[in-house]
């Protein structure tokens, strides 16, 4: 048996799907299906956010993205509105219907967020968190895991572990580009990992292309690139005016780009037998 026993194809043969709902809509992340997560970096306001999700609900997506705490390099930087950005992330899951997603930081943080998100977020900083894993494995709530920077596969599969031996099934996991030697990219995404994975565990895994390069311009090819590779889903930045984004504008999408990178996607994702959620 491998050390991430509960995460192993040895334990369960059979793939998981994870399913999301809303009082309006059911999506579905594993084998089979191609989950489209998208949305700004942060939530810089109400009015903002939910013109992008309106365009995004309209393009086609099936889950909203948007950050309300954000772990910045730098402490100067903009961090989220807080308790403010979940009200606002409440208001438009509710309007929208579409489930959403949002990154926890803290358990300080649980009570607030877990009633009002459909998927927790654990960031590539808090992949070896393991007080905030073990508190993620104790819920009734799909967490989507991302890599850790410099992660190596084990440890990023040990980290899942954490939360499945809590009770929790409901993991997903994010590639989103790991820390190497090549400055010319945000990071260096990891395509064989999918692949990878889906030879040795059951979980569903998505990949994040915005993180992974830093640059708009790669988003769209690094997305087919995950698509034909196996990944069950892509988790990409879009903003309205990404010139003017508070958070990561380099690398997030227009909706008009968008609307390309769904549009080839889905082509790959139906050759490769996936159908949309």
């Amino acid at each position: 048996m491998r050390s991430f026993a509960l995460a192993s194809r040895e334990y369960k043969a059979q793939d998981t799907i994870v399913e999301i709902s809303t009082s309006r809509k059911t999506v579905f992340i594993g084998e089979g299906y191609c989950t489209i997560i998208a949305g700004p970096c942060a939530i810089e306001g109400k009015e903002d956010y939910l013109t992008i999700a309106r365009i995004l609900e309209a393009s086609g997506a099936h889950i909203l993205r948007g950050g309300v705490f954000k772990p910045r390099t730098s402490p100067y930087s903009f961090k989220g509105l807080g308790s403010e950005g979940v009200k606002i992330i409440t208001e438009v899951r509710e309007i929208t219907g579409l489930p959403v997603i949002t990154e926890i930081m803290d358990v300080r943080d649980l009570d607030l967020l877990y009633e009002n998100v459909d998927i927790l977020q654990i960031g590539s900083r808090n992949m070896q968190n393991f007080t905030l894993l073990e508190e993620m494995g104790k819920l009734d709530k799909p967490v989507m895991l991302k890599r850790g920077l410099s992660a190596t596969i084990e440890e990023w599969l040990l980290a899942a572990e954490y939360i499945l031996s809590g009770g929790n099934e409901k993991v997903i996991l994010c590639e989103r580009g790991i820390r190497t030697f090549e400055p010319y990219t945000r990071n260096t995404v990891d395509i064989g990992a999918v692949a990878l994975l889906k030879h040795l565990s059951h979980l569903p895994i998505i990949v994040d292309p915005s993180h992974a390069t830093g640059r708009w311009q790669m988003v769209i090819p690094v997305a087919r690139a995950a698509i034909a590779a196996g990944a069950d889903g892509i988790m990409v930045e879009v903003h309205q005016n990404p010139d003017m984004a508070l958070s990561d504008g380099k690398q997030s999408l227009t909706p008009d780009n968008f609307n390309k990178m769904f549009d080839q996607i889905v082509q790959l994702a139906v050759l490769d037998g996936k159908i949309k959620p």
